[in-house]
């Protein structure tokens, strides 16, 4: 696709439609940039774009610009939007900033762009991306971790920096709008339901993320313990030759990768799969050794391999590697409890992959529910919990769900959304729990109800922990 002279709509004022209207205008197009805010930071943000000759329009994100030959949407933007249904109508198409970058890929580097080994999932896209970069730098290979995490995909595209390979995440938003990708190799970790008042049904949020699978050329990557993710292997249209990798924590098959005795071991890229393995790397290599942190770093690993690592870089890598804040993060032990962060946990699937790696839990949970029940959480979890401390404004769906599968489970229900809410939490679970149990706020929600985002309210977890450690446990 040529974009010197076209005119292009970008909807979005956010890190991507910043980023996209300026690649864009930088390669000759003329962009507008259409958002329906009109907030102080969004008229900064416009000014500076407008410096550089791009046109904005605030306050208005129904109407398509006229003249407009294609949009780029950010990742966000649901597919109803009005200004779709107005492109739809004119014959423009609609595109993301990921399809944009991929398309761009030869303009900078002809012939030597960089393969893109990518990762999508309802969990643990981000901390297996970045295993997988780990893995790759172990190996000498100039890579990054891109897409849906850092710096936005067209600039890593755009910029001077050669890479080798780069590993990408990408959400079912991103994919829904990328109908060109076809990556090296790609992973799809789990599906759960998420995202589906975006989506509209279950099914459309999976076909999106089956999306990553077309036109694999080596490897699809798939959860062996999932199925679904096994379907949408056998349903894409992939490169001749390309493989179906299954990883799984148990004994793996051939081709597949998994768990034996501690280690992890590699049954799909050797001489002979079917009475041999390979020895990756030891579980205690893997911080935190959570059973869902396994299952990533296996299907990290899956990647590397398929674009030819050798297990030596695994093991290295891996053990490089630590995860971002807020995923599973080990706060402090006072008075014998140990106090763990993962308020990353956004959705149900999430918090009971963090409910599993812990025996005896007080339970810190609740938010904003976007949809989701709780009934088949709890009753997975229920045998594990010690106690529950609710918040935030959905926290009635989650007690609803206690009171019917864990009864004898004592719940304490906040009604506060206030900022000393999480210190009151904490130290309503630190009464519950005794030596040996884990305060584990995993809260099965999103945070927009009392936090700006998942990171500041694991912020907020975490100081009070310090501050209950330091014996100041009072409301700020």
């Amino acid at each position: 696709m040529s974009f010197n002279g076209k005119h292009i709509t970008v909807a979005g004022l956010g890190v991507s439609g910043v980023s996209a209207a300026r690649a864009l205008a930088g390669l000759g197009a003329r962009v507008t940039v259409v958002d329906g805010g009109e907030g102080q930071a969004l008229r900064e943000r416009a000014a500076s774009l407008e410096a550089a000759g791009i046109a904005v329009r605030l306050g208005d994100a129904d109407t398509l610009p006229e003249g407009t030959g294609l949009v780029v949407t950010s990742p966000g933007w649901k597919p109803e939007s009005p200004l779709f249904a107005a492109a739809a109508e004119a014959g423009v198409a609609v595109v993301g900033d990921v399809e944009i970058a991929w398309q761009l890929r030869e303009e900078k580097h002809p012939g030597k762009a960089a393969p893109w080994l990518a990762v999508t999932g309802t969990n643990g896209k981000t901390t297996t991306v970045q295993m997988l970069a780990s893995i790759l730098e172990a190996a000498g290979l100039r890579t990054a971790a891109v897409g849906n995490i850092g710096t936005p995909i067209i600039d890593v595209v755009l910029g001077e920096q050669q890479y080798d390979v780069l590993a990408v995440e990408l959400s079912s938003y991103q994919l829904h709008w990328a109908p060109s990708l076809r990556p090296h190799s790609a992973a799809v970790l789990n599906l759960a339901p998420d995202h589906l008042d975006w989506h509209g049904s279950m099914a459309a949020y999976a076909a999106d993320k089956g999306r990553i699978y077309e036109g694999n050329q080596v490897a699809c990557v798939y959860n062996v313990e999932d199925p679904a993710t096994e379907r949408l292997v056998m349903a894409a249209d992939v490169e001749e030759g390309c493989r179906a990798i299954g990883f799984t924590l148990g004994a793996p098959g051939p081709s597949m990768l998994g768990v034996v005795e501690g280690l992890l071991v590699d049954r799909a890229f050797v001489p002979d799969r079917h009475t041999s393995a390979q020895e990756l790397a030891e579980v205690s290599d893997i911080k935190p050794a959570a059973p869902h942190n396994i299952a990533n770093a296996l299907a990290a690993a899956a990647l590397a391999r398929a674009f030819g690592v050798e297990a030596a870089a695994v093991r290295e890598g891996l053990r490089a590697f630590r995860p971002d804040a807020h995923r599973i993060a080990h706060v402090a032990d006072v008075d014998g409890v140990a106090y763990v962060d993962d308020s990353k946990a956004t959705n149900t699937h999430a918090a009971q992959a963090s409910l599993a790696a812990y025996e005896s839990i007080v339970w810190i949970a609740g938010g904003l529910a976007k949809g989701a029940t709780f009934d088949e959480l709890v009753a997975a979890s229920a045998k594990r919990l010690r106690g529950a401390v609710l918040i935030g404004a959905d926290r009635a769906l989650i007690r609803e769900a206690l009171a019917r599968h864990a009864p004898d489970v004592p719940v304490v229900d906040l009604e506060r959304t206030d900022t000393g809410a999480m210190a009151a939490a904490v130290r309503e679970a630190a009464r519950i729990a005794g030596p040996g149990d884990t305060v584990l706020m995993a809260p099965a929600c999103a945070s927009m109800d009392m936090f700006t985002n998942y990171n500041k309210r694991g912020e907020a977890f975490a100081e009070a922990v310090r501050a209950l450690a330091a014996g100041r446990g009072t409301d700020e």
